[in-house]
């Protein structure tokens, strides 16, 4: 696999969304909405359900538009672009339904994935990632697991060689050790220099991996800070996140 090494300079912003304000019909649910992503590292947005998490990873995917608010994608203007035209310019949003094609097979979820990508990385690249999905590259998307449907998710966006993936609630309803797996994965490639959003209600685990934090309550920021900080705020974390 070409490494994807982290260059030691300043990390410069990847993405950067500024009083975002978005909306399901006449319903606001994002209400100036600000936050910032750098190049190479790990961001762990938390709150309870319906806070606002999953709406702010596809307004910033672009599967919702802001009805104001700016959105920078590596200084280009991205909040009236469509999903596949962010997609291209380097962003992957890893949904929770997964979305993966039931009727074809690992690989050839794969292989469609990369059809579109400039540079995609090599099968062999996503296998040595993903073991399991070596094991199972002519099973179809329908007979995985729900450990390896995520694997399979993950994957799906790594092949594409992103600059960014947003990833929402990569963990919901899987075991323990295939959790401890996917995390092995993501730790793995953020030291290379991947850069990742994470939307998740596994608290302890979205803190292990992220070393930097906003909270979201009812649409609004309620904390950024560090994860040391977010952990040494035991009343933010009480009321926000009910741990």
């Amino acid at each position: 696999m070409t490494p994807m090494t982290a260059e030691s300079k300043p990390m410069s912003r990847m993405i950067e969304a500024e009083r975002i304000n978005a909306y399901y019909g006449d319903s606001h649910v994002l209400f100036d909405v600000s936050m910032t992503v750098r190049e190479r590292e790990v961001v762990a947005l938390l709150g309870r359900n319906g806070a606002g998490k999953s709406t702010t990873l596809k307004t910033l995917a672009g599967v919702l538009r802001p009805r104001t608010g700016t959105i920078r994608f590596e200084n280009v203007p991205i909040e009236s672009l469509p999903s596949h035209g962010i997609a291209r310019l380097g962003l992957q949003l890893v949904p929770e339904e997964r979305r993966i094609f039931g009727g074809l097979t690992v690989e050839e979820n794969l292989d469609l994935a990369a059809l579109s990508a400039a540079q995609p990385l090599l099968l062999a690249d996503m296998f040595a990632i993903f073991p399991r999905l070596r094991q199972r590259r002519n099973s179809y998307g329908r007979s995985l697991s729900g450990g390896e449907q995520q694997m399979l998710a993950i994957a799906r966006a790594l092949i594409r060689r992103p600059r960014l993936i947003l990833l929402d609630e990569p963990f919901e309803g899987l075991a323990v050790n295939i959790v401890q797996n996917l995390l092995e994965v993501c730790r793995g490639l953020a030291v290379q220099g991947q850069t990742f959003v994470i939307v998740e209600q596994n608290v302890r685990a979205a803190l292990s991996l992220a070393s930097r934090v906003y909270v979201l309550n009812n649409g609004h920021i309620v904390f950024e800070g560090g994860s040391e900080d977010l952990r040494a705020s035991p009343e933010v974390m009480n009321r926000y996140l009910g741990v």
